[in-house]
């Protein structure tokens, strides 16, 4: 059994580090020439990414080893932390706008999204509160605890972000026993509050329009759209080989970004691609099996919530570049360029690899 369990982790941490390795690969290729024109410069992404990488996988390791991460205060420290960021990121002067969003707080030649982190502290939070066999009815303490930074990171405005947090903390309060009814009125509130949403912010509107229909303004909405598609059709089952992608020559802006999944499907095609699918469908395996064996509530909860977030992030990128989904700013997990992204998933990752040694809550 304990042979079994290791092999789950060593499954589990392999895809993990090989899916950040294709991260640095496709970084270079997709950014090298947005670089160049941008930076005069072609390798800037991967020298940070590759710094990203390093910090990121440290902190993943601090956090498998420290008996701290097993403590519920320590998710509650961390989740208050992430609040007043996310407060901090609302100031004038403290937040930076990108992309009309103000989501990042910028110290020097460092930049931070808090709605990423926020993300793993409400998940490690809200499991190591939960108490077993008690939630035959709702508990709105719960509840507040989403509440809060869901709004937060909506006055920023980043829709993308809330949805994945919402969801994956759902997974949680699902697993948790908590009553269909809870659901039900949640999913009536929500439908209410996205048409809410879309009339408060036209620029959504037009988003979903150009989802149905992206050639109605293709040099406006449905450009991002139109351009990921004109890189995912002619790369074929084999691609056109690796650093020679067409797209990438500012057609589609920025695509070491949020559709770096679009250049890798053009430059190695459809077996390429699916064998990064691949990968992640063995990651969430793995970790099943892991959660499955724990014999520990709370540390069941915490590494479904921490899985359940990388793997809609995966599915609702992916679904963006491929126009399955209206255009939303979500990075790809481990791929995608990014400091605060990678930080996040790595984060989740040394979560997982913590409590998968059957770490007790408290």
């Amino acid at each position: 059994m304990r042979t079994l369990e290791r092999t789950y982790r060593a499954v589990f941490l392999t895809s993990a580090l090989l899916l950040s390795v294709i991260g640095l690969v496709f970084v270079q290729s997709a950014g090298s020439y947005w670089g160049e024109v941008h930076y005069q410069d072609s390798s800037p992404f991967i020298v940070k990414q590759a710094i990203y990488m390093a910090v990121s996988l440290s902190i993943a390791y601090a956090l498998y080893r420290s008996p701290l991460t097993s403590h519920p205060k320590f998710w509650t420290y961390f989740y208050v932390g992430s609040i007043l960021m996310l407060v901090a990121v609302l100031i004038p002067g403290i937040g930076v706008v990108r992309n009309g969003s103000q989501s990042w707080i910028a110290l020097g030649p460092i930049s931070l999204q808090p709605a990423e982190f926020v993300k793993v502290a409400l998940l490690g939070k809200l499991a190591s509160s939960m108490k077993r066999n008690k939630k035959k009815s709702w508990q709105w303490q719960d509840f507040a605890l989403i509440l809060l930074p869901a709004t937060l990171i909506m006055m920023q405005p980043d829709l993308g972000s809330a949805v994945i947090m919402i969801v994956s903390a759902f997974v949680i309060l699902f697993l948790a026993g908590y009553p269909l009814s809870f659901f039900i009125f949640l999913f009536v509130s929500g439908v209410t509050a996205f048409i809410g949403l879309i009339l408060a912010a036209p620029y959504r509107l037009d988003r979903i329009k150009s989802y149905i229909d992206p050639w109605n303004d293709p040099l406006g909405t449905g450009f991002q759209g139109i351009q990921s598609l004109f890189a995912i059709a002619p790369g074929g089952l084999f691609g056109h080989g690796l650093g020679n992608s067409r797209q990438k020559f500012l057609y589609l802006p920025e695509p070491q970004n949020d559709f770096i999944f679009s250049i890798i499907a053009e430059e190695i095609g459809f077996i390429g691609a699916a064998s990064i699918i691949l990968l992640f469908i063995l990651l969430l395996a793995s970790t099943f099996g892991i959660a499955i064996r724990l014999r520990d509530w709370n540390s069941f909860l915490v590494v479904s919530g921490m899985v359940s977030m990388i793997i809609f992030q995966t599915f609702l990128n992916m679904g963006v570049v491929s126009g399955l989904l209206p255009v939303t700013g979500v990075t790809l997990p481990f791929i995608s360029y990014g400091g605060s992204s990678l930080l996040t998933t790595w984060l989740a990752v040394g979560t997982i690899l913590h409590f998968s040694k059957g770490k007790r809550m408290g």
